[in-house]
């Protein structure tokens, strides 16, 4: 079991990196990791609606500071990719949810899709997670994850009825 009392979440760097405390919840922090990236696709896709260019650009900068959040998080808790940095999860999944009609439908398959690819990792994506360091390597990998969910729900995407 890991040691999770190394966090901070007074520290504003882990409580982001930590996916707003969910991952520290148990089991499974990527999954609660995932779940609150759900909130914040509602907030910029329906509630306050971006168009694609500035969502494009929330997510660049999410990622952009990611590799900040999470390397500095890792290297103060002294582990690379610690299971309760789930940051990297928030943005794979608003990765999936690119231009994505949504619907409860797509929010629920995209969920489950990018899950799949995140916990699977098929090549390459073993390959970068295996072998890039640093808050890039643990961004990337669910970077990727998010482009392979994101073609599959474009393929099976449910439109608005």
């Amino acid at each position: 079991m890991t040691d999770n009392s190394r966090f901070k979440l007074s520290n504003p760097i882990h409580f982001l990196a930590l996916g707003f405390g969910t991952g520290l919840l148990k089991p499974a922090p990527g999954t609660w990791g995932t779940l609150a990236a759900i909130p914040l696709f509602y907030l910029i896709a329906i509630a306050f609606p971006l168009g694609l260019y500035a969502y494009l650009c929330l997510v660049l900068v999410g990622f952009v500071v990611g590799v900040f959040l999470c390397g500095k998080t890792a290297r103060d808790v002294g582990e690379h990719d610690h299971s309760a940095i789930v940051w990297d999860e928030i943005i794979g999944y608003l990765i999936t949810m690119i231009a994505i009609t949504p619907t409860m439908t797509n929010i629920i398959l995209g969920f489950v899709l990018f899950r799949v690819f995140d916990i699977w990792k098929p090549w390459p994506i073993s390959v970068l997670d295996k072998h890039v360091h640093g808050g890039f390597g643990i961004m990337i990998d669910d970077v990727l994850a998010g482009v392979f969910a994101l073609i599959c729900l474009h393929l099976l995407q449910i439109p608005l009825s």
